[in-house]
């Protein structure tokens, strides 16, 4: 399946090629917070795909997202994250043997399932959000950025999910944010928090093109 038969948002490199990486969006859906990461990625030098995994839908509020939540098929969902994956690796402009993942909430638990079922996974920045998994399964790095106040993940949990990691002898990084709230990297959420959004922006960059090797 190449990238075209998936629906979602590419975006791609001045230079025209670069080091892969998969964005996995949060609950709301494909919204253009997300799909200006994307862009901004590709302005560091990568290639990178978002994949739609709402089906197109797009929704602001949490009982509507729930409701999407409570529609799921997470088999059919699993597969489209493996599906974007390879399409990924397969694609003309990207070089380079690893692919990162960068997942936001949803898109961050989806992320660390996606390191244990897809071996080219390298690097993963997990943005307010991940799920626990046999990390020894995994050849990725990890970046954890998690805010430090945040009802939907709570601290004992996120320790657990970073000990893991290290546990599996995985390379992981934890960050967490003081004040910060869950979606605090998304600029259409009253939790968004510009200078937190910022670092954990600059520090995934960072990740990235320490994994990666990403011209930029």
């Amino acid at each position: 399946m190449a990238i075209s038969d998936i629906p979602g948002h590419l975006a791609l490199p001045a230079g025209g090629t670069g080091p892969g990486v998969l964005l996995l969006h949060g609950w709301w859906g494909l919204k253009p917070a997300f799909v200006a990461y994307a862009e901004r990625l590709a302005q560091a030098g990568f290639v990178v795909f978002a994949p739609d995994l709402n089906g197109g839908a797009v929704v602001d509020t949490i009982p509507e997202a729930e409701a999407l939540m409570e529609q799921r098929d997470w088999q059919a969902l699993g597969g489209l994250c493996l599906a974007a994956g390879a399409a990924l690796r397969e694609h003309p402009a990207v070089r380079g043997a690893g692919l990162g993942v960068v997942g936001f909430s949803m898109g961050a638990a989806w992320s660390t399932w996606l390191a244990a079922n897809l071996p080219e996974v390298r690097a993963v920045s997990l943005c307010y959000g991940g799920r626990m998994v046999d990390f020894t399964q995994t050849s990725a790095a990890f970046l954890c950025n998690f805010a430090e106040q945040d009802d939907w993940e709570p601290l004992d949990g996120v320790h657990e999910l970073h000990a893991a990691m290290q546990a599996a002898g995985r390379e992981a990084t934890l960050h967490l944010y003081p004040g910060a709230g869950h979606w605090f990297m998304e600029d259409d959420r009253p939790e968004y928090d510009p200078a937190a959004a910022a670092l954990a922006w600059d520090r995934t960059l960072a990740f990235f093109q320490q994994h990666l090797n990403s011209p930029a």
